[in-house]
């Protein structure tokens, strides 16, 4: 089946516009909002970042029908995994039915600030989040929950309010050591799109793949999110314009690794302005957006979740409900 959700980008918006444009997304047809979790937005100038649970709570609240996640969430650094735990086990008791978390190694921005160390290499931080995932699911399924892991520790720990199913995580993948881990203990896989083909088809969905026989587990049944980066208008050149705001995903990951404060990777990115349309799929025929987005989906992805740059998301939600989900779900 699938999934045609909307990206709730909390660097973008404050908490109560967010919250109003997920409504409105429900009310289009959106199949699920999935929100960033930030401390530091991507830029300084109009950034925002609100706190991901207490929206999530407020979006429970005021939908009805919408799948509500985290796309995504670190549970290893300035969170303990049992905050987390018990975080999500709230929201799924007030949205049942409705909720997977979507978990993360984490960005340097979001972590050090509160943490104030060392940022870690790429593979602690990966072990970090398996233990994380290890210690959150214990919590769902167990009581008093005595954990003795390296780097998180519980002694008889009880969620007095669990979800009476456990809930499913979407595990985020940049590379295939942590695709494989996706397939072995996830319940799928997150990944964003604009990155090149033989990324996703060639290493990070045979990698999910693999884990998932590994562990015995039937790959066609694990979720395959991505976040698609789309920019769509009447408009192209308004459409081209609307990307500059995100030029910061176009950096490369050198340049943005190790960066904290927004007020700096603001500056960085303006660098990048005039190339910020190449993550994103850019056009003004809604046909060429299907025509781009179809790979993804050849490939394997089951949950697409659009995100939208630009100030104006009600225009953006509109337009692509109107003109470009029949056509994908047609």
């Amino acid at each position: 089946m699938l999934t045609l959700g909307w990206k709730a980008s909390a660097e973008q918006f404050d908490p109560k516009r967010l919250l109003d444009y997920a409504v409105l997304a429900e009310e289009l047809g959106y199949d699920s909002v999935a929100t960033s979790d930030h401390f530091h937005p991507w830029r300084d100038t109009g950034g925002h970042a609100p706190f991901a649970f207490a929206w999530l709570g407020a979006a429970a609240a005021k939908t009805s029908r919408a799948r509500l996640g985290t796309s995504v969430v670190t549970p290893s650094f300035r969170y303990h995994p049992a905050i987390v735990a018990q975080a999500m086990a709230t929201i799924a008791l007030l949205a049942p039915g409705r909720v997977f978390l979507g978990v993360g190694s984490g960005e340097s921005m979001n972590e050090t600030p509160l943490t104030t160390t060392d940022w870690p290499e790429p593979g602690e931080r990966l072990r970090r989040l398996r233990e994380a995932v290890k210690l959150i699911k214990q919590l769902w399924s167990d009581d008093y929950v005595t954990f003795e892991g390296k780097y998180f520790r519980t002694k008889e720990a009880k969620l007095f309010d669990k979800p009476p199913h456990p809930i499913p995580i979407l595990i985020a993948a940049g590379g295939p050591q942590a695709a494989a881990f996706a397939g072995r203990e996830g319940d799928g896989i997150i990944v964003t799109s604009g990155k090149g083909a033989e990324l996703y088809k060639d290493t990070l969905i045979p990698a999910l793949e693999k884990g998932a026989r590994e562990a015995g587990r039937d790959p066609a049944k694990l979720e395959r999110m991505i976040e698609m980066k789309v920019s769509y208008d009447h408009d192209r050149a308004r459409a081209m314009e609307d990307t500059k705001e995100w030029a910061a995903l176009a950096l490369p990951a050198e340049d943005k690794a190790g960066v904290e404060d927004p007020r700096e990777m603001e500056r960085r990115a303006r660098a990048a302005a005039d190339k910020a349309h190449t993550r994103f799929i850019v056009s003004n025929d809604p046909d060429e957006h299907v025509a781009k987005i179809k790979p993804y989906l050849d490939w394997g992805f089951n949950h697409l979740l659009f995100h939208f740059p630009g100030q104006d998301q009600e225009r953006a939600l509109r337009l692509y409900a109107q003109e470009v989900l029949p056509r994908l779900r047609g």
